[in-house]
């Protein structure tokens, strides 16, 4: 395990599977993974809370190359990677796919934000600004976490998996989230894409807001969109999305 990150994992051998959450989740949005990854992975799997996230240490400053560069610790060099990230996680896993071109074999970026106007970078950078907002109750709390982490209307409010999304303080609580982690700022995806060898697909759901079709066709990657679902489809239908690394592998 990296210093200074929450790691879940699962399985044996090769090759290693990835699994990096989007901004403001933990790891534990993967949990409807477990056992389908049990039936059909056929090696190891990996699923960091990213830095600032969960229970994981913040960040001094966040860029994707950071966040790749930490990420890369919890894969062994040796072994051949695929990765699967959601939204951030997406373009963190472009960045790692850079990073280590001879370890990562294939990406699959789901529900990336493609598009980002100067006013939406604007309102991303005043959220990072503000301090962690505090609550009176778990479930207060909780509600905020699961609107930042996209996982409203997917994930009970006192299902375990939120937990692990939430920090306490005497008497009162917030979400795990390091509020600087929205400064990240806006993904240079033709960049990151040319700089990436290994083969990738680009995914989104069908209802998902945050991209368009027409986004993702323009950047001369695979694009696939999934029928039925929105931005959260890893979680709200494992079993579609995981059909994305099956033709990653093909």
């Amino acid at each position: 395990m990296a210093t200074g990150l929450r790691v879940l994992h699962g399985g044996h051998g090769d090759p290693v599977l990835l699994l990096l959450h989007g901004l403001g989740g933990t790891a534990d949005v993967w949990n409807g993974w477990s056992a389908l990854l049990e039936r059909r992975w056929p090696g190891r799997w990996v699923a960091p809370d990213l830095p600032g996230h969960g229970g994981s240490a913040p960040l001094a400053r966040y860029t994707f190359d950071d966040l790749a560069a930490a990420v890369a610790e919890v894969i062994p060099p040796d072994q051949p990677t695929f990765v699967a990230g959601h939204s951030l996680g997406g373009v963190v896993a472009l960045a790692l796919a850079a990073r280590l071109p001879t370890t990562v074999r294939g990406v699959v970026g789901l529900g990336v934000k493609v598009a980002w106007s100067d006013e939406e970078l604007q309102r991303a950078q005043a959220l990072a600004a503000r301090p962690r907002a505090w609550f009176p109750t778990r479930d207060e709390a909780a509600a905020r976490y699961l609107r930042v982490a996209g996982l409203d209307g997917l994930l009970a409010i006192d299902d375990p998996a939120v937990d692990a999304g939430l920090v306490r303080q005497d008497d009162r609580w917030g979400t795990a989230l390091d509020p600087a982690a929205f400064g990240v700022g806006r993904p240079d995806l033709p960049g990151l894409l040319a700089a990436c060898r290994a083969p990738v697909i680009l995914a989104r759901g069908a209802h998902d807001p945050m991209n368009t079709d027409e986004q993702l066709a323009a950047l001369n990657v695979t694009a696939v969109t999934l029928a039925e679902v929105g931005h959260s489809a890893h979680v709200q239908d494992p079993e579609l999305t995981y059909t994305l690394l099956e033709r990653l592998q093909r």
